[in-house]
């Protein structure tokens, strides 16, 4: 690459995690492990749920999707991080760096509108049981998830696009572990005002208008629990929406994290260690809650693996 000042930029340097070469094979071994276990908790989620009639409702539908995003939010950054680390090649095209921010931007919004719309969905379920499989019909199902897709993608090609025509010093040096927008913008040598407002203004948007559904639907059920008078219905009646609740808090609490600590901490490093949470974490984790506090998903696992014994 040549000196000065270049649009067209060839290769990033991912810097990933700073650490001392001797654990290097540790951190390899350990994201590869939660790697594997992410894949194929997700994976026996999605195939407990086709595979058993007791799941074909929307809650396991809506479940079935997210397990499929958080796939593919893993396999966005971690592949290419191992790789890197494997390797120690740290570089990364220009087009393949645009191609992770936008996949990664498509998988984290996608994770914001699916958690809203299984909200909506346990709030229809628990307010209103008697008309839940009128509203909650499979069109309607079909039709959520289709704008999630459609909103999620619009957005990550809205901030890809504005990324494009920004110029970048040459030997650019991303202190991540993937092509965060954040650092992309920083890191340009262009006038970003525009890019900044329109990344705040719009991230604004898709965190904070999912979040008060959420808010507003958990709000609503537990109104309507409170006034059930017997401790066993209330019981049940949380018992539904418990598993979601805990990965709605453990979304959004390593989201806000990352952005606390980036910006206590904005050398980059630290939110690259704090961004492991969301992406690598929370996806692994999310199987576990699910089959852990779900009397019917345990039930679904253990029936698929009797079924391929």
């Amino acid at each position: 690459m040549e000196l000065g000042n270049d649009t067209r930029v060839s290769e990033f340097l991912l810097w990933g995690f700073s650490v001392e070469p001797e654990l290097q094979a540790f951190l390899f071994g350990l994201f590869l492990s939660m790697y594997l276990v992410t894949v194929s908790g997700n994976l026996l989620i999605i195939l407990a749920t086709i595979t058993d009639s007791h799941l074909h409702t929307p809650m396991y539908f809506f479940l079935s999707n997210l397990s499929f995003i958080d796939i593919c939010l893993s396999s966005t950054t971690v592949p290419k991080m191992l790789v890197s680390i494997h390797t120690q090649r740290r570089f990364i095209t220009y087009a393949g760096c645009l191609m992770q921010m936008y996949f990664f931007l498509l998988c984290g919004g996608l994770d914001d509108f699916l958690l809203a719309v299984m909200a909506y969905d346990r709030f229809v379920a628990i307010c209103h049981p008697l008309h839940y499989t009128v509203i909650m019909n499979p069109r309607l199902c079909i039709l959520l998830v289709l704008v999630c897709w459609t909103v999620s993608a619009l957005h990550s090609l809205l901030h890809t696009l504005m990324v494009l025509p920004l110029s970048y010093c040459t030997h650019v040096e991303i202190p991540h572990f993937f092509c965060d927008l954040d650092q992309m913008v920083q890191l340009s040598c262009s006038d970003t005002f525009v890019n900044e407002v329109v990344m705040y203004f719009a991230t604004g948007i898709l965190v904070f208008g999912p979040f008060t559904g959420i808010i507003y639907s958990y709000s609503k059920i537990f109104s309507s629990v409170r006034v059930i008078s017997s401790i066993q219905g209330m019981y049940k009646a949380f018992s539904t929406c418990a598993s979601h609740l805990s990965v709605v808090l453990l979304f959004y609490c390593t989201l806000i994290g990352v952005y606390l600590s980036s910006a206590a901490f904005p050398d980059g490093h630290s939110s690259a260690t704090a961004s492991v949470m969301y992406t690598v974490v929370t996806p692994m984790l999310n199987p576990f809650i699910y089959s852990l506090r779900n009397k019917e998903m345990k039930g679904a696992v253990k029936r698929f693996f009797r079924m391929n014994s």
